[in-house]
């Protein structure tokens, strides 16, 4: 395979992962390490991709959020029974951390029944909270426009005064290697901050999010009990050696 056409292949299948270790373009392509590494090297210079322990990831600005519309409506039905999975791990009368996020936002009907207290940073989800009838309060902070999540200093002060039984977050991508991300750093921050003061953390993901990776890491695996729908028997054995997988099918 010629420089060129490995570089073509390389971004390809990247464009694909959005995270790709050394060693599989070293099985895919025949090529030695070394020259494997020279084309990261070379693919860096130009921006087309960025170097991390291993591999390579996508450059930062590929990674942009969606919005909450445009997040609503991908995966609904998944999100829905993954947020009734979920819910089962709430027990009556426990205090609660409900991350900004759209499958967060499908747990609350499910929670109506529990007698719980629900602090969170999403502004989307404060109406549906207080249409089930759940004692709320919402952090303070700066609002992200495209997600409505509260983030920033203000956000990190509140969130000190709390304490939780659980917490639930969101993510846009779980890797083995590399952790929980979001493409946010100051909403990785929340999210760490929060898991930091429950008791239990659940990271709530879809099939979608598996062995994707964003700009900014939350935490590693093992800091969050991974609730997925589906992920593939390999898939789950590998994770499995880092943190506890529970899977909520259909």
């Amino acid at each position: 395979m010629l420089t060129n056409e490995r570089h073509d292949f390389i971004l390809k299948l990247l464009e694909e992962k959005q995270t790709i270790k050394i060693q599989e373009l070293v099985d895919l392509t025949a090529a030695s390490e070394s020259t494997i590494r020279r084309d990261l090297t070379e693919l860096e210079n130009q921006q087309k991709l960025e170097r991390v322990f291993g591999g390579a990831v996508l450059p930062a600005r590929y990674l942009i959020e969606p919005s909450v519309a445009d997040k609503s409506t991908q995966n609904l039905q998944e999100k829905i029974q993954l947020a009734k999975f979920a819910a089962a791990f709430v027990h009556k009368g426990d205090s609660v951390f409900l991350d900004a996020g759209t499958t967060t936002f499908q747990m609350i009907p499910f929670l109506k029944e529990k007698d719980l207290v629900v602090v969170t940073n999403g502004l989307t989800l404060v109406d549906s909270l207080n249409e089930q009838g759940i004692t709320t309060y919402l952090t303070g902070g700066r609002v992200k426009p495209r997600t409505g999540a509260l983030v920033g200093a203000q956000t990190i002060q509140s969130l000190k005064n709390y304490r939780f039984d659980v917490c639930f977050l969101g993510v846009n991508g779980f890797h083995p290697d590399y952790g929980y991300t979001t493409p946010d750093p100051e909403e990785a921050a929340v999210k760490q901050l929060a898991s930091s003061l429950a008791r239990r953390t659940y990271v709530l993901a879809d099939h979608s999010k598996s062995n994707k990776v964003s700009f900014a890491k939350i935490m590693d695996l093992e800091q969050a009990i991974l609730v997925v729908d589906e992920l593939s028997g390999e898939t789950i054995e590998i994770m499995e050696k880092k943190t506890t997988v529970k899977v909520g099918k259909a």
